[in-house]
């Protein structure tokens, strides 16, 4: 896994030790991974990323 990403945490996620939480690094292409398995990353396409998020956002209202 590579030292030098930022992870962030979702804005849905609880407060620091929460460790169900999805987490994101951009550098310079996204990486996703879960916080209670931080060995696995997914690194999507964009253009995948882009229909999951698309496709999510017609589902759930934040």
């Amino acid at each position: 896994m590579p030292e030098a990403l930022h992870w962030q945490k979702s804005s849905f996620s609880g407060g620091d030790d929460d460790t169900n939480c999805l987490e994101i690094a951009a550098a310079p292409t996204l990486h996703l991974r879960e916080s209670d398995d931080p060995a696995t990353l997914l690194t999507p396409a964009p253009t995948a990323l882009n229909a999951l998020l698309t496709s999510l956002k017609g589902q759930f209202k934040v």
